[in-house]
């Protein structure tokens, strides 16, 4: 019996423990008053994260905050659109935005049946860079026994793609983006 009260009691005591720690892991802001703002501006400040700063930080030994932009998506937003835009033709096989990778299933165009493409998109920046993307195209065709076989692309077609995307990530930002008054 003894054991089945010390066991009980060691699980009141870790939950009070881990509800009075809860109040470590909730950002801070400032009271909403008028005239004040009611917390940080998306992607121009941190916030304390409890996790990395407050009971953990002696165990982890990190001092860092954590940045607050885009919801935890560590990839540029416009980009991420742009490019399930400008592939929206072909059906989608995965997409990880977290990861920022989309991978496409087989397309064959309707106008020639015998050639099939797929696509994979890697989204590697926050910003909005050129080298913030990379776009890898494959291509096969039927054989007379109507099996598939990999085949050539020219790397010029990947560029045109990314240029594609490119393009329409910032008509998306400009779009967008209010027009500052001078």
């Amino acid at each position: 019996m003894s054991i089945v009260r010390t066991t009980r009691a060691a699980l009141a005591l870790g939950g009070l423990f881990m509800l009075s720690a809860c109040g470590l892991f909730q950002a801070e802001y400032p009271d909403k008053q008028a005239g004040q703002d009611s917390g940080p501006a998306w992607g121009k400040e941190s916030y304390d994260n409890g996790f990395a700063n407050g009971l953990f930080s002696g165990v982890f030994g990190s001092d860092k905050k954590v940045p607050i932009d885009g919801v935890g998506i560590g990839i540029n937003a416009y980009l991420w659109r742009a490019s399930l835009e400008t592939l929206s033709f072909m059906p989608l096989a995965s997409a990880d935005p977290f990861g920022g990778v989309i991978i496409t299933d087989w397309y064959a165009p309707p106008e020639s049946p015998n050639e099939r493409f797929k696509m994979s998109v890697y989204i590697t920046d926050r910003e909005l860079h050129a080298d913030g993307i990379r776009v890898a195209v494959f291509r096969q065709v039927k054989t007379a026994t109507s099996d598939w076989t990999d085949a050539a692309i020219a790397t010029k077609t990947a560029t045109d793609l990314e240029n594609a995307i490119l393009t329409r990530a910032r008509e998306l930002r400009t779009a967008i983006t209010p027009i500052k008054k001078s």
